[in-house]
């Protein structure tokens, strides 16, 4: 699965930065504010960020994988 660069940039802000500090805010908050389900919801966006970072690696594979670098190039004084 190849992804455009803008589209791969986005799901890797969401994955590394929007989803963990909402999981953090929601599981904080919450439990000042004795929101419901509070542990389930907090686990399901943990589960969302995974799910998204692996999408992402498999993007890498795949992008690195049709993009090899000849070592070689980069050995040479």
């Amino acid at each position: 699965m190849k992804l455009s660069n803008k589209a791969y940039d986005t799901l890797k802000w969401i994955a590394l930065v929007a989803l963990p500090a909402t999981q953090v805010f929601w599981l904080t908050v919450g439990k000042v504010w004795g929101f419901p389900y509070l542990t389930e919801i907090g686990a399901t966006i943990g589960a969302l960020g995974l799910f998204i970072a692996a999408l992402l690696g498999l993007s890498g594979k795949s992008y690195n994988d049709g993009n090899s670098i000849d070592e070689d190039e980069y050995l040479e004084d």
